[in-house]
């Protein structure tokens, strides 16, 4: 695991040291489609730990965002039906990017480019730190997850399947 005090600076980053949120950096060898595997292998944590940074959109094309275990999938159908929307569906690569000023794969829910209503998987509340994307591919920021409740005030759901 490489742990670097000096980190990039990113919108996300920004965000946390503005909102003073303590945080840790971790930087790894990005692969293209590896996801969370990669991540947590590289960082030698728990890939249940490492959360995901999705960005989704309702039937309107409003985009939102989830946070999910690393080892989790979205029910989709259960989320909608939870938030009280007719359906779900990820976001194109192009459209998250223009939504949160991310690219896909280093997409965090901090500093994004608009506020986006933030969906949370009640479970990563259990977790004592997570690893969670930092605002570019291949670095992550440990938080506390109770940070991020106090500081995003996401809705709390219940839709992860075991990936």
């Amino acid at each position: 695991m490489k742990h670097d005090a000096h980190a990039p600076e990113t919108p996300a980053t920004k965000f946390l040291h503005q909102h003073r949120i303590a945080h840790s950096n971790h930087l790894y060898a990005y692969e293209e489609h590896g996801g969370t595997k990669v991540s947590a292998r590289e960082l030698n944590v728990a890939e249940h730990a490492v959360v995901k940074t999705l960005v989704m959109e309702d039937e309107n094309a409003r985009p939102l965002i989830v946070l999910m275990h690393g080892d989790r999938k979205v029910s989709t159908k259960e989320l909608a039906r939870q938030i009280g929307v007719k359906k779900i569906s990820p976001c194109k690569p192009e459209d998250a990017l223009r939504h949160t000023g991310y690219m896909v794969g280093g997409c965090s829910p901090f500093g994004t480019k608009k506020p986006l209503p933030v969906h949370m998987e009640k479970s990563i509340l259990d977790l004592p730190l997570i690893y969670i994307n930092g605002g570019r591919r291949g670095y992550l920021v440990g938080v506390h997850p109770h940070d991020i409740l106090r500081l995003m005030q996401p809705k709390i759901v219940e839709c992860g399947l075991a990936d």
